[in-house]
């Protein structure tokens, strides 16, 4: 079924590439053990194929031939089968950081007959002989992915199982329906009212936990992916000092010059646990400088994809026909309106504002003299989960993979409930079923596709 056997024995780096403390030569396969003794020398004289499981042994890396040339000093560890990250035997090699130390240790396997590792190839490994589900596998390359604290414990609630858990109970119930329906092709008319009514209810119940299921969808994408937040405004109102204060950083070139932010300049950051791609644009004005109008296309784009805005005034100064130009760019979208510059005289009209921006937040800060910043970082965490305290805790729905899944199981069982409401056959009925089933059954990996563990996989790093 799969073009690589489960009985190569594979290889690769599983640390990056480039000088460091340590790098680690990874092997998985029922030869592992036999090649490591052909290539390593323990300092006590022990062979690989002799060592315990889960035990770390000092000694050299050698080639092969009467000199035993030494390639490096290295730590070796043993874990064997099927108590291991592949239920295969593993063993790893410690070595020092340096790339032609890696090149050399992995070389030498494969000489030996060890194959290259595809990207992702031992967590599918792990999929394949059944120690994790396929969420599971794709929440291994959420966990090396998670860019906050939030990210990374929603990713550990999915490695641990907990959507899993939430998807098979919801496949266990269809599948319990499935049965009902099934018998009452056998029972006799006067009971089949009775049974209909039971199953009606059982669907009721399944559609609820699965639309609160979804319902997580929202949450589980900011922590996966983050929110792209765009700051945007006329030149010279502090869109790049902001930038520049949120990251904590002198990330954007800042002059008492307007324009001298002339292309979007994008960060990743970290604001109250929430990852967030935040976007200083060029200051938007009609230009006929070449590159400033690109500058100006750019933020106008940015603003069209945009997650979050944060529309900065100068406070020091009354408000003009551009700001709110900008502001209606931005309509349609979560917006934080930021009166900036505070700590200076305030000429802009407040009243005013509020009449315009009335469906806003207006925050009131300096980036100066850094008042009210917190604040400001609070009300975009809020603007972001809507009011709502998110943790990233328990059954959550990060993939669109597994989105799209859900959605499609979901309409199949509220097809199911007006088919029995409509009185229709139990075969009709039971299609609709059997499709539920079997879209819940991929998203954990119950019925799947080579095509679509290539998919998956392809996205991890080789040696993981």
């Amino acid at each position: 079924m799969y073009k690589n056997s489960l009985d190569d024995t594979i290889a690769a780096i599983s640390t990056p590439i480039g000088e460091g403390g340590i790098g680690i030569v990874r092997l998985s396969g029922s030869k592992a053990l036999q090649m490591a003794d052909e290539i390593f020398i323990s300092k006590d004289g022990g062979r690989p194929s002799r060592f315990g499981s889960f035990t770390t042994h000092y000694g050299h890396v050698i080639e092969n031939g009467k000199e035993k040339k030494v390639i490096d000093e290295v730590i070796l560890t043993v874990m064997r089968a099927p108590k291991s990250y592949t239920k295969e035997d593993i063993v790893e090699i410690n070595c020092h950081g340096g790339i032609e130390a890696l090149k050399r240790t992995l070389g030498l396997v494969v000489k030996r007959g060890a194959r290259m590792a595809e990207p992702g190839e031992f967590t599918k490994r792990a999929f394949l002989n059944g120690r994790i589900d396929l969420v599971q596998a794709e929440a291994v390359l959420d966990v090396i992915r998670a860019k906050t604290q939030s990210s990374l414990k929603a990713a550990m609630y999915q490695l641990d199982g907990d959507l899993s858990k939430a998807v098979e109970g919801s496949r266990e119930e269809i599948i319990d329906i499935a049965s009902d329906i099934e018998a009452s092709i056998d029972f006799p008319d006067e009971e089949i009212d009775i049974l209909t009514k039971e199953v009606f209810k059982k669907s009721e119940s399944v559609l609820k936990r699965m639309k609160a299921l979804k319902d997580t969808f929202e949450e589980g994408v900011v922590l996966r992916e983050g929110v792209l937040a765009v700051i945007c405004g006329k030149p010279n109102v502090g869109k790049s000092s902001l930038m520049n204060l949120l990251l904590k950083r002198d990330r954007v070139i800042v002059t008492p010059v307007p324009g001298t932010t002339r292309d979007a300049v994008e960060e990743m950051i970290n604001i109250k646990g929430i990852p967030m791609r935040i976007v200083d644009t060029a200051g938007i004005v009609e230009s006929l400088d070449m590159v400033e109008k690109e500058g100006v296309k750019r933020s106008k784009n940015y603003l069209e994809m945009a997650d979050l805005v944060l529309l900065v005034l100068d406070a020091s100064t009354k408000i003009e026909d551009k700001d709110y130009e900008i502001g209606k760019m931005a309509e349609g979208r979560k917006k934080i309106v930021v009166l900036n510059k505070m700590d200076l005289p305030v000429n802009i009209d407040r009243k005013k504002i509020k009449e315009v921006f009335g469906k806003d937040v207006i925050i009131e800060i300096s980036v100066k003299s850094k008042t009210n910043i917190d604040i400001l970082e609070r009300t975009i965490a809020e603007a972001v989960w809507s009011g709502k305290i998110r943790q990233g805790e328990g059954a959550i729905v990060t993939n669109i993979r597994h989105k799209e899944l859900l959605d499609k199981s979901f309409d199949n069982m509220l097809s199911v409930n007006e088919l029995l409401k409509s009185g229709s056959s139990p075969e009709l009925i039971s299609v609709d079923l059997n499709e539920a089933i079997f879209n819940l059954g991929l998203i954990i990996g119950k019925s799947v596709s080579e095509d679509i563990l290539d998919r998956i996989f392809d996205k991890f790093c080789i040696g993981k």
